[in-house]
């Protein structure tokens, strides 16, 4: 039985057709390519790299089964299938660490392997990397608008499919967001699971007090009813009337949950209900709909609510959708390659980003320069992460990518934080880059 999202044929024809010209002309010589964001979507100041764990893990495991093989021998010659039998990646990886900021150009994950190799794996490496990171970019708003807030990712319903659904759970857990709703993301990748209750379960009762008496007798240490089903400030004087006989039985209600009409609004006069019926601790979670754009809107207004539901705006990454990210020949055989297509040129050869900081931590600027004999003051972003196929070292928790990502918001300038486009973060290729670039145009090397 083939997996799917496992199967080396997860991939574009042509990667396939590229591998047999190759083998065919013998081009099995090491090839450099690199993954790097050609510009900001719009709207974002900086991007936050993510699905470096999934790509290694699809290297890692990376081979052919009877079946597959047996469906490519209908399409490739006998030595295209030869060399695929005992098909392992043996090469090497060097990448920035998931939760780092990053900028356009600036490559995040660098393959050295030889050519049929690194060419294989391109397609489903640029699926990971450009959706994880598409997802942790726009989690990371809603984290910088709402940095004190519950943030849970309601988005599995309405994720372009169920591996997107789990991959934006995970996406932006790391960007920041408390938890998720996503039942297997808890197993999987160890995240805080939230849930609430379902309006059918109230609709199922005739009497909307019984089905929240219900529901807290269900679940006694963790209940958050939702108040919006028929009448939002109704529902909030029936949990004022509830409370003293549950917490006579030692149920607590921890929270109401709000999921229509005019949030800012209904938070208001819930919060004024709950507090003249002396629940003051009964938090205000509201949903529907939301991004961060209404975040911030409700919080400038000084709406009360604790937390946030955020499903289809995050996992789909609504307003921008897709990274123009590519995945690039940057050396072969020994000597740098650049592509000069119009709009879409690239920088040749193995390189490294160095980052400076101000005196008081804030990002000051990078420089992009080659990886070898062009060394500059600032930290180096671009570790090796795998060699002959294998990893260097074991990776870190998603919970220690977690921090590192917040600790990544508290250095990006001020000016780049807010949902406002601000100022372009200074990026500047280093002379030896040009110089090379221009050396290879001149096809002097």
């Amino acid at each position: 039985m083939i997996n799917p999202l496992a199967s080396p044929l997860l991939a574009d024809l042509y990667e396939y057709t590229m591998l047999q010209s190759y083998l065919e002309h013998g081009m099995e010589q090491t090839a450099v390519f690199e993954f790097f964001v050609r510009k900001l979507p719009p709207g974002r100041n900086y991007m936050v790299a993510a699905g470096l764990e999934q790509a290694l893990v699809f290297l890692e495991n990376l081979a052919f089964s009877t079946e597959e093989l047996d469906w490519l021998a209908q399409r490739f010659p006998p030595p295209v299938i030869h060399y695929l039998k005992n098909f392992r990646f043996t090469g090497d990886v060097h990448a920035m660490a998931e939760g780092t900021i990053f900028f356009p150009n600036e490559p995040i994950l660098r393959v050295t392997a030889p050519m049929p190799q690194a060419q294989l794996v391109e397609s489903r490496l640029m699926n990971l990397l450009n959706f994880e990171t598409l997802i942790a970019t726009k989690a990371a708003r809603s984290v910088l608008t709402a940095p004190d807030k519950l943030l849970v990712d309601f988005g599995l319903r309405r994720a372009h499919g169920a591996e997107a659904g789990l991959l934006a759970a995970r996406a932006s857990y790391l960007a920041g967001f408390t938890g998720t709703a996503t039942v297997l993301a808890g197993l999987l990748y160890d995240i805080p699971v939230f849930g609430t209750m379902a309006h059918s379960f109230v609709q199922a009762h005739d009497d909307e007090s019984l089905a929240f008496e219900h529901f807290a007798r269900t679940h006694p240490s963790n209940t958050t009813l939702l108040i919006d089903t028929y009448d939002t400030e109704a529902a909030a004087s029936k949990v004022v009337l509830l409370v003293p006989k549950l917490r006579a039985q030692g149920i607590k209600i921890k929270a109401v949950r709000i999921d229509s009409g005019d949030l800012a609004e209904h938070a208001r006069r819930v919060r004024r209900i709950l507090d003249q019926g002396g629940l003051q601790d009964v938090t205000i979670f509201a949903s529907g709909s939301l991004d961060e754009y209404q975040l911030h809107a409700m919080l400038s207004s000084g709406a009360p609510i604790d937390g946030f539901g955020i499903g289809t705006a995050l996992d789909t990454s609504s307003d921008a959708p897709a990274l123009d990210c590519a995945y690039k020949l940057q050396e072969y055989a020994g000597r740098p390659r650049r592509k000069r297509s119009e709009g879409k040129a690239t920088w040749p050869g193995r390189k490294q980003v160095y980052r400076n900081y101000t005196s008081d931590g804030q990002m000051a600027g990078d420089v992009l320069a080659l990886a070898e004999h062009d060394t500059h003051q600032g930290e180096a972003l671009i570790h090796p992460i795998m060699r002959a196929g294998c990893r260097v070292q074991a990776q870190d928790t998603l919970k220690a990518m977690r921090q590192r990502t917040l600790a990544e918001y508290t250095r990006l300038p001020e000016t780049l934080r807010g949902l406002d486009t601000g100022p372009a973060y200074c990026v500047v290729v280093s002379s030896a880059l040009q110089e090379l670039a221009g050396e290879v145009d001149r096809g002097a090397l």
